[in-house]
């Protein structure tokens, strides 16, 4: 029996993805939330993940947003470090996107998760985080 949680693992983060940029006092608070996000939606007593793992992030930011969007994903992947997983560097795939509004996009075969982050009239973060390195999400 696995005291990790099932793989595929998933959830939402309400808010605006802070770049690295940021400051460090708004990274702090993002990364906090980033952590009580994924907490709320792991199985209680549930162990780190160690193995090899890929890690889809879709940003529904709400507006048009300025930078770019790789400064997003860093204080995202370390905010998970010690929360969902052991380290960052067992991370072998990061799949990232953006979709400001007005971009329509059809995903195949969405989980209640994305469909509702997708649905969501708010900025809102989708994270997955999967043993599965080739998976295919759209």
């Amino acid at each position: 029996m696995s005291l990790g949680p099932e793989l595929p693992f998933e959830f939402a983060v309400r808010g605006t993805a802070i770049s690295l940029q940021g400051s460090g006092a708004s990274k702090a608070a993002w990364k906090d939330a980033i952590r009580e996000a994924a907490r709320k939606a792991l199985p209680e007593g549930s162990w780190l993940l160690t193995e090899p793992l890929a890690v889809t992030i879709f940003i529904f930011p709400g507006a048009v947003i300025q930078g770019d969007v790789d400064n997003r994903v860093k204080p995202i992947l370390d905010a998970m470090v010690r929360c969902v997983y052991s380290d960052d560097e067992i991370v072998e795939r990061v799949v990232v996107q953006k979709f400001e509004p007005g971009r329509v996009f059809a995903f195949q075969s969405p989980t209640d998760t994305l469909v509702s982050a997708f649905e969501a009239n708010e900025p809102i973060i989708y994270i997955r985080v999967t043993n599965d390195l080739h998976e295919e999400l759209a």
